[in-house]
């Protein structure tokens, strides 16, 4: 007998992981090649002790820089595979596109004036800016594109612009760092008075925040056009564009600092970028917190319909309660119990804000499959999460709190409770249903 033909519904799942499969493996051979295209190039230039050096140094600011924005993406940590993609292209793709580029314009403008120096300086405050920043920007447009469900906001704009950036500054530090190495080696200066200490000083010490901070403005345009309804088409084409003008205009400043006289550089570095920096160090916290509120505000409509219960909100909208909660469960539990109390976190903040954008009418047409999909996910983590997260409620209520479990004076340490007693296997699904805002 012939098979039997698969479903349509079979079919076409195969298709898609089929065609998945095929880009991923098509990104991944795209940055190996750059990669060792960029690598062969920095070598060349640098010579090996000198890449050797200027890896070393270069890699001294990316765990900081990588740990503070997945710092910031801890209330909607997205997936890892994300973060590798983006270092990988700042790192390779990026830094390949702006290398070939920038030299090729640099030595264009040359031969066009007959003026090196000249060329030299536009190339630094105009053309570099602008390849560097695109190339740069490329990355945020694709996980916008392919991964929309993990680019639901501002905070997620900035993260992926940000490791985007970290790994183009990394491969730019292993050129410069090189380089001043090499120098140092022809003219015998070692020490503090080396060119390779005051590279190290400046672009290590002074300004690692440089690329990422340019890069974050173009994130910001993304996440706010991700936030934006799918009907403003222009808005959703203009808010990026705009961040990626922004970006350039601060990287051009920041490159033509040094034609601004002597002190032209701390001129700009005092004035202009830490003040920048401090500015969207403060917008980052704000949109975290805003997060948390969110949270807390969202999902209290979930604990109404019988889904969530009521310590719920209030523990998923604080990272102490939440930490807490994990580590309650561990301790009592294991550590299995406390991945499944940290995925159920992520899917209830996910849920907050998928209903926010529903609520604000931004949210797209599989608005109620991906509301049932996560509720879903949520019931089948309930057992050891929903205990955790009321102990740490309990624990870090400012007020006394009652909740199921009785009341729980402030400042009593409260004691650990077993699941079974709480909510028994045998319960099953409610059967109110959360509001549907698309409901007519």
């Amino acid at each position: 007998m012939p098979p039997e033909a698969p479903a349509p519904g079979e079919l076409r799942r195969v298709r898609w992981w089929q065609r998945r499969a095929i880009r991923a493996a098509g990104l991944v051979i795209l940055l190996a090649l750059s990669g060792l295209v960029i690598l062969a190039l920095v070598r060349e230039q640098t010579g090996t002790e000198g890449f050797l050096v200027g890896l070393g140094l270069a890699t001294v600011p990316v765990p900081l820089l990588v740990a503070a924005f997945r710092w910031l993406d801890r209330v909607a940590p997205g997936p890892w595979r994300n973060l590798l993609f983006s270092f990988a292209w700042g790192a390779c793709a990026a830094a390949l596109i702006a290398i070939v580029a920038n030299s090729f314009a640099i030595r264009w403008i040359a031969t066009a004036t007959a003026d090196p120096t000249s060329a030299d300086t536009l190339g630094a405050t105009v053309i570099a800016p602008i390849v560097e920043e695109s190339a740069k920007a490329a990355a945020v447009l694709l996980v916008f594109l392919f991964r929309r469900r993990d680019f639901t906001g501002v905070v997620d704009g900035m993260v992926i612009a940000g490791v985007t950036a970290t790994g183009f500054a990394f491969t730019e530090n292993i050129l410069y760092l090189g380089n001043a190495f090499v120098t140092d080696q022809l003219s015998h200066d070692s020490g503090l008075a080396s060119v390779t200490a005051a590279t190290f000083f400046v672009r290590v010490v002074m300004s690692p925040f440089a690329h990422p901070m340019f890069t974050v403005l173009t994130g910001i345009g993304f996440g706010i056009a991700a936030f934006s309804a799918q009907r403003l088409r222009v808005r959703r084409v203009l808010l990026p564009l705009t961040g990626l003008i922004l970006a350039m205009g601060v990287h051009a400043l920041w490159n033509g600092s040094a034609v601004f006289g002597q002190y032209g550089f701390f001129t700009v570095y005092a004035l202009f970028m830490l003040p920048c920096f401090g500015l969207l160090t403060w917008l980052a916290i704000w949109t975290r917190q805003r997060e948390l509120r969110m949270i807390r505000a969202e999902l209290p409509v979930y604990v109404a319909a019988g889904w969530l219960t009521p310590p719920e909100p209030y523990a998923l909208g604080s990272m102490r309660a939440r930490s807490l909660a994990r580590d309650y469960a561990a301790y009592t539990w294991g550590k299995a119990a406390a991945r499944t109390v940290a995925e159920y976190e992520m899917y209830a903040t996910s849920l907050a804000f998928l209903r926010h954008r529903g609520r604000k009418g931004r949210a797209g047409a599989d608005f109620v499959a991906r509301e049932r999909e996560l509720l879903h996910r949520l019931w089948e983590r309930r057992e050891p999460a929903r205990p955790a997260l009321a102990y740490a409620a309990r624990a870090t209520a400012p007020v006394p709190f009652a909740g199921p479990y009785g009341p729980f004076p402030y400042g009593q340490q409260p004691q650990p409770y077993p699941v079974a007693q709480a909510y028994p296997a045998a319960q099953s699904y409610p059967a109110a249903q959360p509001y549907n805002p698309y409901r007519t």
